[in-house]
């Protein structure tokens, strides 16, 4: 019997290699995925193997090990297992149990956004060409991904030049009875009003599909003869147009930068590394066009392999997002038969994994390169300076140590209508977007702009949220400090608030203006401590004005949003029954939906298109609100 055996028959609990080699005899060789656990049974890493009794017989060994991965099997207390038929599933159950499981010891894709489309939708006898982000349900003919959205409305914005198309909702375009300003801008043809027929529409749509293909290469040439007629034929404003839409699909290829001839669809993957940390630089090759770039900076160790990281971030990076017919890489990953099989599987045709050492391909990578290693270099400076103002604040605010997590709170409104609080997160990397959270304030009760009441209800809704969803404090989302707009009556409010739940002993400080209410005046004041202020030109005070102003920034844009949606909000659309057309002849019989909600069931059904049936409807929905 073996010392593990003994330890596990006594009932002493085994740790590192012992535990690992006690597992050893209840393993065979198929494929499957692995999971190491600590005392407390948190994952400590998801591995994936051919041989599973191979693979965790490696850990079993008392030596030969990274630092890393030295420390993770020192601290294994038990291990799960899972077998797969191939090692292809074990490799997508293995990035799935990744991105949902976050293991400390695993290399971790933090920023994993959708990335938006063009889309042109396919329902409509004048399709409408527009911005499209997340799971494609409608139909239409999708393009992407591009970058970013600052880059799908640059080119959108070109193409509304080029091609006229229009960007209208819907609803927007059944109810237009004139030309709106796109068209008076020449930036749509206004098919809505019959300013151009179908099956001339349908034309200009087949051209932005071509140019968005990568098929474009006649465009140009047609437009430039159409130009020579209308000027042969003195159509002069014609001509004028028809050069403008020109210039601006000239304008759409000139901005995309590189353009490769040799790479139709790709995607350039490119990784730089430096002092445990690394970037990743994804370039979107479409259509044999640049449609942006977008960095990344998965978690990783420092003796963790650039074979690895990439191979991790393709894994969990293409999990949701559907890969291109190419990956072209900086470095070769570990298993990249195994990763092209499933990439192949998810897209339903061939994907070819590429390192390539010469010609367009490389040139391509390089210049990935060069922006991932410039872009690291910007982050770690960034963070470097980030770290030295936490630092800061601990100091400035008695904390034991730079704080993490923390979280900043304000509130909007206007006179309590439409109110909203909004909550910001810094850290050691700056201002985590992805964890910013909105709260409409639901609060009956509440006297319209009773900030007290707002600022409760906020944190209330968030202390239970996190007691529900982390109740050990495990998974980082507690914060480590709380920064709240308001003095001491705000802060006696919050501090009752973290007492009912027992959260007395995180951090909290309220940051008000002074006697005059200037930026820099700023006092701070903690529950049982006189109030206190920064000297003016204290850096720690202008970070604290940046969290502050962030917050106030988040929250306004989150009410004006709220604030339009209601405005454009018509009791009309929410009534079953009342589409486009007989919106618009109720209005157009009583001049306002409000008018429409007083009148009665005699009036309603005198309207032209509105059946008995309908107008008991409408009267009923009205009656039944009021």
């Amino acid at each position: 019997m073996t010392m593990a055996e003994t330890e596990r028959e006594s009932g002493t609990p085994l740790r590192g290699h012992d535990c690992i080699q006690s597992y050893l005899k209840t393993l065979d060789s198929s494929p499957g995925v692995y999971r190491m656990l600590d005392e407390q049974s948190r994952v400590l890493y998801v591995g994936k193997a051919r041989n599973l009794k191979a693979r965790v017989s490696n850990y079993a060994r008392p030596s030969g090990h990274s630092r890393r991965i030295a420390r993770m099997i020192a601290d294994t207390a038990s291990m799960m297992f899972l077998t797969t038929r191939t090692e292809t599933e074990a490799l997508l159950l293995e990035q799935n149990l990744i991105k949902q499981l976050k293991p400390k010891f695993n290399v971790l894709l933090r920023d994993d956004k959708s990335f938006p489309n063009i889309l042109v939708t396919g329902d409509h006898a004048f399709p409408q060409i527009k911005k499209h982000r997340g799971a494609k349900r409608e139909k239409g003919s999708y393009y992407g991904p591009f970058a970013s959205a600052g880059a799908v409305n640059r080119t959108l914005n070109q193409l509304q030049k080029v091609f006229l198309l229009r960007n209208c909702s819907d609803s927007v375009f059944e109810t237009r009875t004139r030309p709106c300003l796109l068209h008076q801008i020449k930036r749509c043809s206004a098919p809505c009003v019959g300013r151009v027929t179908e099956a001339e529409y349908a034309e200009t749509v087949r051209d932005a599909e071509r140019f968005l293909s990568g098929r474009d290469t006649k465009i140009q040439e047609t437009l430039a003869a159409q130009m020579a007629e209308a000027s042969e034929a003195m159509e002069f404003e014609r001509a004028a147009a028809l050069r403008d839409r020109i210039r601006a699909l000239t304008q759409v290829q000139s901005v995309q930068g590189i353009n490769p001839r040799g790479v139709t669809e790709a995607d350039i993957i490119a990784l730089h590394m430096e002092h445990g940390q690394a970037c990743v630089q994804v370039f979107f090759i479409r259509a044999n066009q640049n449609w942006g770039n977008r960095d990344f900076y998965p978690r990783v160790g420092e003796d963790v392999d650039a074979a690895e990281v990439l191979e991790a971030f393709i894994g969990q990076f293409y999990d949701t997002k559907e890969p291109p017919r190419q990956l072209i890489l900086s470095h070769g990953i570990e298993n990249p038969d195994l990763m092209q099989e499933l990439l192949s599987d998810k897209l339903g045709r061939k994907v070819e994994i590429l390192v390539p050492q010469r010609g367009e391909k490389a040139e391509l990578v390089e210049g990935a390169a060069r922006n991932a290693r410039e872009s690291l270099a910007r982050k770690m400076s960034e963070t470097a300076t980030q770290t030295k103002l936490l630092r800061g604040l601990a100091d400035a605010f008695g904390l034991d140590a730079p704080p993490e997590r923390v979280e900043v709170y304000d509130n909007s409104h206007i006179q309590g209508t439409n109110a909203v609080g909004a909550m910001i997160v810094a850290g050691p990397e700056g201002f985590l977007k992805s964890q910013y959270r909105k709260f409409n304030i639901k609060g009956e009760d509440l006297v319209p702009g009773d900030d007290f009441g707002m600022m409760k209800e906020v944190l209330t809704r968030r202390f239970k949220r996190l007691q529900k969803e982390d109740s050990d404090r495990e998974k980082g989302m507690w914060p480590d400090l709380l920064l709240i707009d308001g003095g001491a009556g705000q802060v006696s409010a919050v501090h009752g608030i973290m007492a009912e739940y027992g959260v007395e002993d995180i951090p909290m400080v309220g940051v008000a203006k002074g006697v005059d209410r200037d930026a820099g005046k700023e006092e701070f004041h903690r529950k049982g401590q006189r109030p206190f202020a920064l000297r003016h030109n204290d850096p720690v005070l202008y970070f604290v004005q940046r969290m502050r102003d962030e917050a106030h920034r988040f929250a306004i844009g989150t009410h004006r949003a709220k604030r339009a949606k209601s405005m454009g909000k018509n009791p009309l659309d929410e009534i079953q029954g009342v589409g486009a057309s007989r919106k618009r002849a109720l209005l157009a019989h009583f001049g306002s939906a409000k008018a429409v909600s007083r009148a009665n069931l005699a009036d309603l059904k005198a309207v032209e298109g509105v059946s008995e049936a309908l107008a008991e409807r409408i009267y009923g929905y009205f009656h039944e609100k009021g």
